[in-house]
């Protein structure tokens, strides 16, 4: 594995997503997925923008052939556009009826991966393709121990 520069100069992945419908995205990002608002500004004309927390971010970089393994693993088959967002939530099962009950389409329910999560997929609003996931590390789930 090659070194990388210790401390990281990134201080913050942001990810900007233009959306149609943006009060719509907003509502679905902030009030029903959780993730607070750090800022919101307005600028020429009725543009809009709100920052939202997302935790801690990663940038997850894989080749074909491991995107098309992990929709595989947690779809059952091809889903995933070029771009997917994953938010890891505490309970993937609960935060799956949110989201559905919030206006996000339910591509997969939540599946357990061999990598010891439980991952759930949607197309969401601001047509993003998101996966949410809970590490499950060892715990049981619906009887099902690890």
């Amino acid at each position: 594995m090659p070194a990388h520069p210790s401390p990281s100069r990134v201080r913050q992945l942001r990810l900007v997503v233009e959306a149609e419908d943006y009060d719509e995205a907003v509502r679905f990002y902030r009030d029903v997925l959780g993730m607070p608002e750090e800022a919101a500004f307005s600028g020429d004309g009725d543009g809009r923008v709100a920052i939202l927390d997302a935790g801690r971010a990663t940038l997850e970089i894989a080749n074909p052939t491991h995107k098309r393994s992990i929709d595989d693993l947690e779809v059952g088959r091809q889903v995933a556009p070029r771009l997917r967002v994953a938010f890891e939530v505490d309970d993937a099962r609960g935060v799956t009826d949110e989201l559905v009950a919030g206006g996000a389409h339910l591509v997969a329910p939540p599946t357990r991966t061999p990598w010891d999560s439980l991952n759930a997929r949607f197309d969401a609003p601001a047509a993003l393709h998101i996966t949410v996931f809970e590490e499950l590390s060892g715990r049981e789930v619906d009887g099902d121990p690890a």
